[in-house]
C-alpha cells in the first residue's frame, strides 16, 4: 500500500475565531493524507476553540513559544522547534495559516527544504492594525516569504485582489483562492426551540428586536462605530430593540465606556431596559443567531468573517460594513445591507429598515440559507484543498 503524503499544519493560537474551523476540518477530513497539527500558545485572557479539535478527535502539539506578539528570543525558539519537528516528521506539505506561524513556519520549511509550502491569509494587518513603518516592515517579509512559497491561498476574491493589486505581497497567478468551509447545518435546524431558548435566557419579550454582533472585542472589530449608529437608531425608530454584543476581549471596558458616554444603558445579565447586553462568549453560538433578529458587523479589515457565513446559515439578515472580503460572501442588498466604515447615519438607517420591516427581513432570511450552503461547507473546503495539494505535489516531483 502506497504511503500517505504527510503534511504538517501550522497554526495560530486556537483562539476563537474563524481560523480554527478550517485547520480542524481539514485536519479531520483530508483522509489521502497523514496530518500533524502545530499550534501557538493562548495569551493570557483569550477564550479557548480546544472544544472544537476535541469535537473532532483531533489532538494538536503546541510550541508555547509561538505568541501573538513578536519576541525575538521566543520566536527564535519557535522557529528552531519547527525545524525540528519537520526533520522528524519529514512533511511533503507544510501549510501555514495566518502571520505569526506563516512567518516563522515557512522561514523553517524554506530553510529544511520541504517540496510543498502553502501559505493562507485568513486576514492580513496590512491596514488598520499598525502605523506605516510598522506595516511596511510586514509587507517586506511576506513578499519574502511569498517568492519563496509554492501558494498563496486567498479566501475570497477580494482578498485576492488587495494582497496582489493594492499591497503587491505576489503576483496574482501565484494566489489560489479557497474559500472557507463550515459545518453550517446546525445553524438552520431546531432554530424554533433554539430561538425561545435564547429569549428565555435573556428575558426577551416577543416584540424586542435582537441585534447581534458576535467576535472579539478589539480595535479592529470597531464596536464604537456600532454603539454611535446604536444611538442614532434610538433616535430614528420608536421600535423596541436591545444589542447583544457576544464575545470578549481587550476592548470590553472601553466600550462600555462609550457606551455611557453615548447615554446607553448597558448590563452584562439579563435585563429589559438595557440598550446594550454584553454576554462574553457562548459556546453555542446557533442559539444566538436563532434567538436573534439582525446580525450586524462593523469591522475595519476583514478576510472572511464567519459570523456572517453563520448568520446567513441562520437566515438572518445583516447590516455589516464592507471591507475585505465581506462582498465576496455575502448577496448586497439580498442576504446583507452594507456601507461604509465611516457612514454612520447610513448604517443606521439600514438598521432602522430592518428593525421596522418585517417582510424584508423574511425575504432576505430566505436568501441566506440557500447562498451559504453552495459555497461554504467544509465538504467543498475539504475537496477543493485536496485538487490543490495534488495539483503543487505533481509541480514539486516533475521539477
Amino acid at each position: 500500500m502506497q504511503n500517505k503524503k504527510k503534511i504538517l499544519r501550522i497554526a495560530n493560537r486556537f483562539n476563537i475565531g474563524g481560523p480554527t474551523f478550517n485547520v480542524a476540518y481539514l485536519t479531520r477530513y483530508l483522509d489521502n493524507y497523514e496530518t500533524l497539527l502545530v499550534g501557538g500558545a493562548l495569551d493570557d485572557g483569550e477564550d479557548s476553540s480546544n472544544y472544537i479539535l476535541e469535537d473532532l478527535g483531533i489532538t494538536p502539539r503546541i510550541i508555547p513559544e509561538m505568541k501573538r506578539e513578536i519576541n525575538p528570543r521566543e520566536d527564535y525558539e519557535a522557529y528552531l522547534k519547527l525545524r525540528e519537528i519537520i526533520r522528524e516528521f519529514k512533511p511533503d506539505i507544510v501549510h501555514t495559516h495566518a502571520s505569526k506561524p506563516g512567518a516563522i513556519g515557512r522561514l523553517a520549511a524554506i530553510h529544511e527544504n520541504v517540496p510543498v509550502i502553502v501559505h493562507t491569509f485568513h486576514g492580513h494587518v496590512f491596514h488598520s492594525y499598525f502605523g506605516k513603518l510598522k506595516t511596511t516592515f510586514y509587507k517586506v517579509i511576506e513578499r519574502y516569504l511569498a517568492a519563496r512559497s509554492s501558494r498563496i491561498i486567498a479566501i475570497s476574491d477580494g482578498q485576492a485582489h488587495e494582497l496582489s493589486k493594492i499591497h503587491t505581497i505576489c503576483k496574482p497567478e501565484k494566489i489560489q483562492v479557497v474559500r472557507l468551509g463550515f459545518d453550517l447545518g446546525k445553524f438552520n435546524t431546531d432554530k424554533e426551540a433554539k430561538r425561545l431558548a435564547f429569549r428565555t435566557e435573556w428575558q426577551l419579550a416577543e416584540e424586542t428586536v435582537a441585534i447581534v454582533i458576535v467576535g472579539r472585542l478589539v480595535p479592529v472589530k470597531n464596536h464604537n462605530f456600532l454603539i454611535q449608529a446604536i444611538r442614532k437608531l434610538k433616535e430614528l425608530s420608536s421600535a423596541k430593540f436591545q444589542l447583544f454584543i457576544v464575545g470578549d476581549g481587550e476592548e470590553r471596558t472601553n466600550i462600555e465606556n462609550f457606551c455611557t458616554e453615548a447615554q446607553l444603558r448597558f448590563s452584562a445579565t439579563p435585563n429589559p431596559e438595557s440598550d446594550v447586553v454584553f454576554t462574553s462568549w457562548i459556546k453555542d453560538v446557533d442559539r444566538v443567531y436563532a434567538g436573534g433578529d439582525v446580525v450586524v458587523l462593523t469591522s475595519l479589515n476583514e478576510g472572511t468573517p464567519v459570523s456572517l457565513i453563520e448568520a446567513q446559515a441562520a437566515g438572518k439578515p445583516i447590516v455589516s460594513t464592507n471591507v475585505g472580503g465581506i462582498k465576496n460572501i455575502v448577496l448586497e442588498n439580498k442576504t446583507a445591507l452594507l456601507t461604509s466604515t465611516t457612514d454612520i447615519d447610513l448604517f443606521a438607517k439600514h438598521l432602522k429598515t430592518l428593525v421596522e420591516d418585517k417582510t424584508l427581513c423574511q425575504t432576505m432570511s430566505e436568501s441566506g440559507w440557500e447562498h451559504v450552503k453552495e459555497n461554504y461547507h467544509y465538504t467543498r473546503l475539504v475537496k477543493d484543498m485536496d485538487n490543490l495539494y495534488q495539483k503543487l505535489l505533481s509541480e514539486a516531483e516533475n521539477s
